[in-house]
C-alpha cells in the first residue's frame, strides 16, 4: 500500500456520494462500472489531498463529435476528455455543472451517466480515486475555458469511435515529458481508462 505524500486515510466514497450515484443512475441511466488496479498512485490527481473523485465531461457537439482538450504543459499529443475535481462535500452533479461551465464556456444539457470507475492501490488495495463520466450535449455558448487557471491550450473534436485510439496515445505518454507531473507514464495509463470506458458505454447503446 502506497504511504507516500499523496496517501490519505480514507478515499472510499461517502454515504452521500453513494446515495447520489443511485439517484443519478435512476435519472440518467445506470453507468458502466469498472474497478481498476493502479500500480502507481504518486501523481496528481490520484491521491491528491484536495479530492477523492472527479467528473469527466463527455461533451457532444451538434456535429456528433466529442470535445478533447490539451493543457499547455501536457506532453505533445496528449489530448483527453476534460475532467474536474469534486470538492469535499460537493454533490457530484453540482461539480459536473460547475466544471463544465468553467472548462468549456458552453451551455450544456446532461444526457447520460456513462461510467463510474473506482481506482485501487494495487489489485487488493483500498480505493484511492473515483471518476464519474457523463454525456453532455452542447446547446449554445462559445467554446473557451472561463478559468485561465485551467491552462487549456487548444481543443479538438473526434468521433466517438476514436476514443480507443485516444486511450492508446495516453498509455504511450513518455515518463520524462516535463516536471509538472511526476510519473507522466502512470498519469497517461490512468487517464486512458476513462476513455476506454466511455467508448464502451457509448458503443453499447444506440442513439448516442
Amino acid at each position: 500500500m502506497y504511504q507516500g505524500p499523496f496517501a490519505t486515510a480514507d478515499r472510499d466514497l461517502t454515504a452521500a456520494m453513494r446515495a447520489e450515484i443511485t439517484t443519478l443512475s435512476r435519472r440518467l441511466g445506470p453507468p458502466l462500472e469498472r474497478e481498476v488496479a493502479l500500480d502507481d498512485v504518486a501523481f496528481d490527481p490520484v491521491g491528491a489531498p484536495d479530492r477523492i473523485a472527479e467528473v469527466c465531461m463527455v461533451v457532444r457537439r451538434p456535429s456528433g463529435k466529442l470535445l478533447l482538450a490539451i493543457k499547455d504543459f501536457y506532453p505533445r499529443g496528449a489530448f483527453r476528455l476534460p475532467t474536474g475535481g469534486i470538492h469535499h462535500g460537493e454533490a457530484i452533479f453540482d461539480a459536473l455543472r460547475r466544471e463544465a461551465e468553467e472548462e468549456t464556456g458552453l451551455s450544456l444539457a446532461v444526457r447520460r451517466f456513462l461510467a463510474a470507475i473506482t481506482y485501487r492501490d494495487g489489485p487488493a488495495g483500498a480505493p484511492v480515486f473515483h471518476t464519474f463520466a457523463f454525456l453532455l450535449d452542447e446547446t449554445g455558448g462559445t467554446l473557451g475555458a472561463r478559468d485561465p487557471a485551467e491552462r487549456i491550450a487548444t481543443w479538438r473534436e473526434i468521433p466517438p469511435s476514436e476514443l480507443a485510439g485516444v486511450a492508446a496515445t495516453l498509455e504511450a505518454v513518455p515518463n520524462d515529458a516535463n516536471a509538472e507531473i511526476p510519473n507522466w507514464r502512470s498519469w497517461g495509463r490512468f487517464r486512458a481508462h476513462v476513455h476506454r470506458a466511455v467508448h464502451d458505454a457509448l458503443a453499447s447503446s444506440s442513439g448516442t
